[in-house]
Parts: C-alpha cells; structure tokens; sequence
C-alpha cells in the first residue's frame, strides 16, 4: 500500500486494526456499508487510516480526521474529497508532490519532503471527534513521530489539529501564551522540536467562502519549503 519501510508497514497494520473508540468504529463501518450514492460500486476502506507520504519527509501535515466518503472510502488520507481537492494541486504547485489529482491509493501520487496525518484516524460523525477519541488517538501519533527521524516541522491544518499538537506531552514546555493559532502564523518551538506554522483547513466551508484561498494557501508551502535546512 505504501513505499513506506517495513517498520512504517507493520505500523500501518496495527493502526487499521484499531477499535479503540466504539463511536467510531461503529459510524466508520455503517458509512462504509451504506455509502453515498455516488461511490455505491466501490468498496468502502471503512478503518483507521494510516498516515501517507515520503518516510523520510522534513514536512509533516496534520489534519482532523478522515471525511467519512473521503478518506473513509479511499483508505489515504485527504483523498477522495473536497479538502483534498484543494490540498494536494497547491503541493503540486509547490513541487511537494508529483500530480495534482488524488484519487485512490492506486492513482501513482507521491509526495516528496512531506508525511500527511491527522490527529484522529477514524472518520467521526459530523467530522467532530470528541477529545476522548482524540486523546486516545495520539499514541499512534506519537510513535508515528518516533518513526519520522528527519522531521524539522509541522504545518497545523485548522485550530483543532493545532490545539492538539500543543496538548502533546513533549510540547508541555512550550509557554501557550506566545503561541496563537491563525494562517500562516509561524512558531519556532525550540528545544529540539519541530517549528509550526498554522493554516486554515482547506475545508469546503473555507474554500468555497473564500476564508481560504488558493493563493493563501500556496503560500503556506512556499513558506515550509523555504524553511527546510
């Protein structure tokens, strides 16, 4: 599935093979057996979705959650949706990745200097997961992290993958005070740790508003490009 080494791999199998939280699991299987009109002649991912990318990626994105015909049919993350839509024509653009449209996991996208995840991997109904799933979602993060040893930053998609993020133990020592989630705000962490820069969620409810642009959000990884070392 992946061109990911083998210890991602076996990662991966352990991540889909999550039914930590009843909720979800329960909304990800009924939307993967019921489906949308649109998609009633594929079969559904229907589980955990592992994180995507370059296994040596510099650049690490953090989203919500899988969209429940998005990711949650595809089984890759922010494929088959409206947010990847708008993501990936802007890595495009930026040379992050190799094409502009993602479909499915067999549609030859790959992505360079860039690792994309979320914060909670199972799809949740109405794209909220409660802070009880997200909490028990991050040790997968965290050993995700473990396993990307050349990340210099991250780039936070929305506040809450933002809120997330600072709630991880290893950014305790971080002074909330001075950090202020917006687009395109920068934050060098220090201590070892990534550098953060926040952008709105290429969502549909901001990219067909206008909150987000297809500008804004280039410039977001020109941005992360111009900061790798």
């Amino acid at each position: 599935m992946s061109d990911f080494p083998p210890v991602l791999d076996a990662f991966e199998q352990e991540i889909t093979a999550c039914r930590k939280c009843p909720r979800l699991v329960a909304w990800r299987e009924e939307v993967a057996r019921v489906k949308r009109r649109a998609f009633r002649d594929q079969t559904y991912w229907g589980k955990p979705v592992p994180g995507f990318g370059d296994p040596y990626a510099r650049i690490l994105i953090l989203g919500l959650a899988p969209g429940a015909h998005g990711s949650n049919r595809t089984g890759r993350m922010f494929t088959g949706d409206g947010s990847g839509d708008f993501l990936f024509p802007s890595l495009f653009r930026a040379g992050l990745a190799n094409q502009a449209k993602a479909q499915d996991q067999e549609d030859g996208m790959r992505l360079k200097d860039i690792s994309i995840t979320a914060i909670c991997r199972c799809a949740p109904p109405a794209n909220k997961p409660t802070q009880e799933e997200i909490r028990n979602c991050r040790p997968w993060l965290e050993a995700e992290l473990a396993l990307l040893q050349n990340l210099q930053g991250v780039v936070l998609l929305g506040k809450i993958a933002f809120d997330s993020w600072l709630d991880l133990p290893f950014c305790k020592g971080i002074n909330k005070k001075n950090v202020a989630f917006g687009h395109n705000q920068f934050f060098e962490a220090g201590n070892g740790l990534p550098w953060l820069l926040s952008s709105y969620h290429p969502s549909l409810q901001n990219t067909q508003t206008g909150k987000l642009t297809a500008a804004m959000f280039d410039e977001i990884w020109q941005r992360a490009n111009s900061l790798l070392k």
